[in-house]
Formats: C-alpha cells, structure tokens, sequence
C-alpha cells in the first residue's frame, strides 16, 4: 500500500552531473481509488507446497474510515504530538509565545496526565540564552580574576564590575525607549563585548587616580604603606577624572560614530566608486538585519556606561576609600 501511494525507489536518472532518484508509483487517478488499491496482490510462497500464490488485498481486510494521527512518536516511553504553527510577518515570535503561555495557565481542558512545553524556536532560544549566559559568567569571572591581579586589590575589580552591570542597564533602557526586540543571540553578544570596552575605561581611570595618589604620598613624605589622608585623596580622585575626561569621551565617540554604519546599514559600492564614481549608497539591507542588534547595544551600553565610568567609578573610588580608612582607624585604636 506504501509502495502504491508514495512510490518506492527504482533507479537513478543522471544529467548534467547531478543524480535524480526513479520513484514509481500508482497514477493519482488509481491512488484516489480505494477498489484499485484494494486490487492488488499478496504475494508469498506457500509453505505447505511450496507454490508462489497471490492473495487479493480485499480478501483478508476490512475497511474502516477512521481519524487518526500518520505517525505515533514517543519520546522518553511517552506519546508525543508536536503542533506546529507560523508567526505571522510582523508579530514577535516571544510575545505570541508569551500570550500563548498565558492562555494554557487559565485552561482547564487538559487532563491531569498530559503535560505540554514549548520547543521549536522557543526552545532554541532558550539554549542560546544559558549558553550566552554561561559565557557571559565566564568572561566577567576572568575580567575579575585579571583586573585582581593587576591592581592587587578586590575593591578596585569589584568597582569595575559594578560599572559593567550598570551598563547593561544602558542596553535595556536604550532597548525599551526606541522599541527595538531583544535579539537573543546577537544582542547577548553585544552584551558580552561591550564588557569589554567597559573594562578598559575604568581600568584607565582607576589606574591614573592611584599613580596620582602615589605622587601625592612622595610629594608629602608619606610612606607607601600608609594611605594618603582623605582630603588629599579626594583632590587626586578629581584631578584623575578631570585628566582622563578627554580621553574617555574620546574613546567613546569614536567607538560609537564606527558602530554607526553597521547599525544603520550604511552601505557603499566601493568597486563602483572607484570605476563608475558612483557609490551607489543607501541604508538598510539584509546586514543591518543580522548585525543592527549587536551595534546598537553596544552604543546604548557604551553611551550610558561613559558617564558611569566619569561618575560613577570616581565616587565608588572615594567612598571605598574613605571606608578603608575608617577601617584602619578602627584597627589603630
């Protein structure tokens, strides 16, 4: 019956180098004719005297009309029935998931021993998300094992991080404001680089504040052990931000105004500037698609992450310094 319906393979035709499978079976007109299908033969040696008999399908079936499913999948000794649905052009595949999820936790049509989950993209999503999670995890935790090394301190690094998640809150504000989807896959890994670029600001600046704070001790004949006294701690946290101010910003911009034509999709012939003059520029196209999230979180978080490292990180700086020395007051007395 399968062989009748859906054909079997009987051959292989060869043309212009690529190979196409012969596939014979009944025409559509006999397919749709259940007395033709009906008329076909067993075939099959008898064993009591040993002769090839042939045995009409109709004479040991009965027919039923019935519905039922093509296929019965089981997954882990349980049945399985996946439904499938597309997501219209111009609707969040999350948001209709969301509603979706909302829906079935008000249904009571279910029985008790039917369960459901989401897969498909869903699912995938989802695996993205704890695999771009766990290397988000990974990188912060070397950043923090790194920057421990270099400036021989846990509060320093941990002033950093702080910066770093502050500015994820750049990316989600900048996200929300002008209405953009949360890509999982490419804005993650704007996330993951944007660690990065915070880092490097505020290893710049934490490290000139301290070399400032280590010519203030010469300057006054402090020993280097011993902690430079609160107001002159405070004037060489201002004079590091008012030293590393340009520089920053510098950084910053140029960043940002490089991430520009990648997010907006500028895009420029190159070939036909050269040859016809004519560039042949336009914004959008199918880059912009892929690498537009990963640009414009990078912009939002650096942007926002500027100002925490011109703010944010001098005046942490301060109060950790000022409770350090609380702390060592403490011990003296």
């Amino acid at each position: 019956m399968r062989r009748s319906l859906f054909g079997e393979k009987s051959g292989i035709y060869k043309k212009d180098g690529e190979d196409y499978d012969i596939n014979v079976r009944f025409d559509e007109q006999y397919r749709l004719n259940t007395a033709a299908l009906l008329d076909q033969f067993i075939v099959f040696r008898d064993q009591a005297s040993g002769k090839i008999k042939e045995v009409p399908i109709s004479a040991i079936v009965d027919i039923e009309n019935s519905v039922s499913f093509s296929a019965i999948k089981h997954k882990e000794l349980r049945r399985v029935v996946t439904v499938y649905s597309a997501v219209l052009a111009g609707y969040n595949a999350n948001e209709v998931v969301d509603h979706v999820k909302e829906s079935m936790i008000g249904f009571d049509g279910i029985p008790s021993d039917v369960d459901y989950e989401f897969t498909g993209e869903v699912a995938e999503q989802e695996a993205n998300m704890n695999f771009l999670l766990g290397a988000l995890a990974t990188a912060l935790g070397l950043i923090v094992f790194l920057l421990v090394l270099q400036f021989n301190s846990i509060s320093n690094p941990l002033i950093i991080l702080l910066s770093i998640f502050l500015s994820f809150t750049g990316v989600l504000y900048g996200i929300s404001l002008f209405g953009m989807p949360f890509v999982i896959m490419m804005t993650m890994m704007g996330i993951i680089s944007l660690s990065g670029i915070v880092v490097n600001n505020g290893v710049v600046l934490i490290d000139y504040t301290q070399l400032l704070i280590a010519r203030k001790k010469e300057e006054l004949g402090i020993p280097f052990e011993q902690m430079l006294p609160r107001i002159e701690a405070r004037e060489a946290i201002v004079l590091g931000g008012a030293a590393r101010l340009r520089p920053v910003l510098l950084t910053a911009i140029t960043t940002i105004l490089g991430l520009i034509p990648l997010a907006t999709g500028l895009n420029i012939d190159f070939s036909s500037l050269v040859i016809n003059w004519d560039p042949n520029i336009y914004i959008g196209g199918d880059n912009v698609i892929f690498w537009g999230p990963l640009a414009w979180t990078v912009i939002f978080g650096l942007t926002f992450a500027t100002f925490l490292t011109l703010v944010i990180v001098p005046a942490c700086f301060y109060l950790v310094y000022r409770l350090k020395l609380k702390i060592k007051a403490l011990r003296g007395s």
